[in-house]
């Protein structure tokens, strides 16, 4: 919790047990697991995020886990730190198309979260990767397929795409609600791009049936499994 002064306080260590207990008790099969940005911290709130992981895989061993951390600063061992607890999914989100980015994330950049998605590709191949990009903002159609492009150019496996809402007057207006019909055609547009899933509707967050993502994450793991093994056979 934050203190009067809202400034965010020192870690609870005891929370991944809770985290763990919190998953059993409810019976999850999958999870979710993110945080607030830590920029305070020197590791960005990695090593917690990391004993999380395993205290979940520990007493929910049948619980798949995803994971949607900032971009911790951008820092290699901060990511290293974390992947090494191996989630199954790795989510992290771009949130807006290149232009808006300083208008719309406080500190993030657009540049620093594809090289953080890209690198925890490079440190396991073999856990797919996700992003969400939320429309409404003024973007234009053209912008949103540049996202497409360089999240795919970043080894990305996954999108979602969902409507911006205004959740304050203090917060940025809605420039455009995009309908139903457009939703459809951007998903279809990212699956040609090469995304092995798209999930894109105006209700659509980053979490929107992540347990089916992490079903189809396994399928593709095991059809590339088995085309490698094919190839070395042949």
């Amino acid at each position: 919790m934050c203190g009067e002064n809202r400034l965010p306080t020192e870690l609870d260590w005891d929370e991944p047990e809770r985290v763990a207990d919190s998953v059993e008790q409810m019976g999850l099969k999958h999870v979710v697991i993110t945080a607030v940005a830590r920029d305070d911290l020197k590791d960005g709130g990695s090593n917690v995020f990391a004993e999380t992981v395993r205290a979940v895989r520990r007493r929910n061993p049948l619980c798949t886990i995803e994971v949607l951390p900032s971009d911790m600063m951008g820092l290699e061992e901060n990511l290293k730190t974390l992947m090494e607890a191996r989630p199954n999914i790795l989510n992290h989100n771009i949130e807006t198309v290149r232009r808006l980015t300083k208008k719309v994330r406080a500190r993030a950049k657009y540049d620093r979260s594809l090289t953080f998605l890209r690198y925890s590709k490079e440190l396991h191949p073999d856990i797919p990767t996700k992003s969400s990009l939320m429309i409404g903002l003024g973007e234009t159609a053209e912008e949103i397929e540049e996202v497409m492009d360089d999240l795919r150019a970043n080894d990305v496996d996954i999108m979602t795409i969902g409507q911006y809402l205004q959740p304050t007057k203090k917060h940025l207006p809605v420039i455009k609600y995009y309908t139903p019909d457009e939703f459809a055609e951007f998903k279809e547009l990212a699956m040609t791009k090469g995304f092995k899933h798209c999930e894109a509707g105006p209700l659509v967050r980053s979490s929107y049936h992540a347990d089916e993502q992490v079903d189809k994450a396994q399928v593709w793991k095991e059809a590339a499994k088995y085309q490698n093994q094919t190839q070395l056979g042949g």
